[in-house]
């Protein structure tokens, strides 16, 4: 599976891979990585399959397949061992990723993102919304999603954060956001294998987030022994767009005190 995907910054500097959230593409870390490459890092930002620039024409795409797709890229660049971050969906394919290949990642970061199953209502919902999306694509769907993505106050104040969203949603190729909605609803339980996790951990999440609220964010915290906790207030489920320099000054500090420097 080719990826697109941008690689930006030094390429003799501390590798960060950040990964991208449903349903959305790698532009979503474009503040990342503009902060981070200024900062001496090397900063790779891929579009998962399906999203984005990238292809597929699964029906179904497990989150050990995007994991999979996220170690062939790092191979290709030659990349033994780097920060991995990733937001929501990409937070669980970052757990999925250190559960599978341990030992590629020094150090993680999970924002809005949660490590338990779904319940049953919510399982199902992912199979209708993607059977949904399949059929009618994204406009409607992502009109729906936008009011729980953001904030009300980056409403009021960041008319440029909600349109960079809503093109990402809309956007989005419709059946490879099937694909991972039917994927996602039967990922494993990532809750027992937090209290395994020995890299340090950044767990970031906006104060408002509707998602993934603040509780989700502390019992992984609770389990990843090695993690730091940071709360953004006055963000919603993006607080790296909503909130970027609060997002930036807490992402620079993890990579500086966990010893992740270029």
């Amino acid at each position: 599976m080719r990826l697109a995907y941008d690689d930006l910054g030094p390429k003799n500097g501390r590798p960060v891979l950040l990964v991208h959230g449903h349903p959305f593409d790698r532009s979503m870390w474009r503040p990342q990585a503009e902060h981070l490459t200024r900062s001496g890092y090397r900063v790779v930002t891929p579009d998962l399959r399906g999203y984005g620039q990238s292809k597929s024409h699964d029906t179904k795409t497990g989150l050990d397949v995007f994991a999979k797709d996220l170690i062939d890229l790092a191979d290709h660049l030659h990349l033994e061992r780097f920060v991995l971050g990733g937001l929501s969906m990409g937070g669980q394919i970052v757990m999925q990723l250190a559960m599978d290949h341990p030992g590629r990642a020094s150090a993680l970061v999970l924002a809005d993102t949660f490590a338990g199953l779904d319940i049953p209502q919510a399982k199902q919902a992912r199979y209708d919304t993607a059977d949904r999306i399949a059929e009618e694509g994204m406009e409607h769907y992502a009109e729906e999603l936008l009011p729980k993505m953001i904030s009300k106050q980056t409403r009021a104040t960041r008319p440029d954060v909600e349109e960079h969203v809503r093109t990402m949603m809309r956007n989005a190729p419709k059946e490879g956001a099937a694909a991972a909605l039917r994927g996602r609803a039967e990922r494993p339980d990532y809750t027992p294998g937090l209290a395994k996790t020995a890299v340090p951990t950044l767990v970031v999440v906006g104060s408002e987030d509707e998602f993934t609220p603040v509780a989700d964010a502390e019992l992984i915290h609770r389990e990843i022994r090695t993690s730091t906790l940071v709360v953004i207030e006055g963000a919603g489920h993006l607080p790296n767009l909503e909130r970027e320099t609060e997002f930036d000054e807490a992402l620079s500090t993890f990579l500086n005190d966990s010893g992740a420097t270029p």
